[in-house]
């Protein structure tokens, strides 16, 4: 992996208020950790952004360089705090490290090749594990480590066991775990068809008109004679 440059600035007050300010002025507040205490710093978040982009998910080693030529010190970066709604770049946590010390660092996945599964037989590939805990010396940390999926059929599972880590890095994550699945195609909805609803038609009521009572009588009086 090739070794970025960052450059950093040392700081004497802290708070929110602090903070506040420097995010103004441009700057944002962040923390080296690894000597014999946290030192407050700042760093420049253009600088930052740029360093991260396109390296979603992998640990990057950094050559810092305190401004005013102050010396340079190996790190790596441990945590990014953003906004939730702007997303802008809050905060900074730096980790200082050493040439000749293992650390654990994440990196990320990548699958490589087509899946026979996806090709052959319409299947869906699922990247299910997206980074790695690794184990490594700080100059040897890769860009990411390949997950070969071209010979995996409808629910094969390439575990973490059967990926190729490179010399002198070591995974770990639990064998077992899984990073990449195909599943079935996903079946397409049948709609059953809607019966026609019979309709009948009804036969309108055929009412007789009912005579008075007295006329009734006179009627049954008539019949007599």
């Amino acid at each position: 992996m090739q070794m970025q440059e960052l450059t950093i600035k040392r700081r004497v007050e802290t708070g929110k208020q602090v903070a506040k300010r420097l995010r103004r002025a441009g700057a944002v507040p962040a923390v080296l950790y690894g000597g014999t205490r946290p030192e407050a710093i700042t760093v420049d978040p253009k600088s930052v952004l740029r360093i991260i982009h396109g390296h979603a998910g992998s640990t990057q080693l950094l050559t810092l360089t305190f401004e005013g030529g102050d010396g340079s010190r190996l790190a790596i970066i441990r945590d990014l705090q953003f906004d939730p709604v702007s997303e802008r770049l809050l905060h900074v946590d730096l980790q200082e490290v050493t040439a000749d010390r293992a650390i654990t660092v994440r990196v990320a996945v990548r699958p490589v090749g087509e899946a026979a599964g996806v090709r052959d037989q319409k299947g869906i590939l699922n990247l299910v594990l997206h980074e790695l805990d690794i184990s490594c010396l700080p100059t040897l940390i890769p860009e990411r480590i390949d997950a070969d999926v071209a010979a995996l059929m409808i629910g094969d599972v390439l575990t973490v066991a059967e990926l190729q880590a490179p010399e002198c890095v070591r995974i770990l994550n639990d064998p077992g775990q899984a990073v990449v699945t195909v599943a079935p195609p996903m079946a397409e909805e049948v709609v059953a068809p809607v019966a026609p609803v019979a309709t009948t038609t009804a036969e309108p009521e055929v009412l007789t008109e009912r005579k008075p009572k007295e006329e009734e009588a006179a009627d049954d009086k008539k019949a007599k004679k």
